[in-house]
């Protein structure tokens, strides 16, 4: 079962990303305490945009890029707010699924960015294309924490796939 493995905050773009046990989603700001959720992130648009609400990236692609390119990478360098176990994110662009009790929508992947290999090394532009994360827009309030399950939401047969 795919679950969440660590949540991560980082108060300004400047600041480190700090690891957390829980975290409280919010429709139209994102994770309460992070610098979108404030407005304030590098890439933060004016007004706040759907697809920069809160970002998934998979344990196993992090650890795979650093076991094969030799940078010492962590899910916490991937600056991504949630990171899991067990998922496969790229699935879930047009998708919903919940965290714990908070309804999410994946809308399009989150590639690794010039910004992020300037602060860490240039080989994630490679190592980790395709392989960057998801972003998502939450849907309804509540409280993220580690451990908890993602768990896709399948539509109903009657009214076909949920688009984004």
């Amino acid at each position: 079962m795919a679950k969440i493995t660590d949540i991560f905050i980082a108060k300004s773009p400047a600041s480190p990303a700090v690891a957390q046990q829980r975290a409280r989603a919010v429709p139209g700001r994102g994770l309460e305490g992070d610098r979108y959720f404030n407005g304030i992130g590098t890439f933060s648009p004016h007004p706040q945009k759907p697809d920069f609400e809160i970002t998934l990236i998979q344990k196993e692609h992090v650890e795979m890029f650093a076991s094969s390119s030799g940078v010492a990478f962590t899910a916490k360098d991937a600056r991504r707010n949630l990171v899991t176990l067990g998922a496969d994110l790229n699935s879930l662009v047009g998708r919903e699924f919940r965290i714990g009790s908070v309804l999410i929508r994946g809308l399009r992947l989150c590639g690794p960015c010039n910004y992020l290999a300037k602060q860490t090394s240039p080989e994630v532009l490679r190592g980790l294309l395709h392989k960057g994360g998801l972003r998502a827009q939450i849907l309804t309030e509540g409280e993220i924490r580690v451990g908890d399950s993602l768990v896709e939401v399948l539509p109903n047969p009657l009214e076909g796939p949920t688009l984004a």
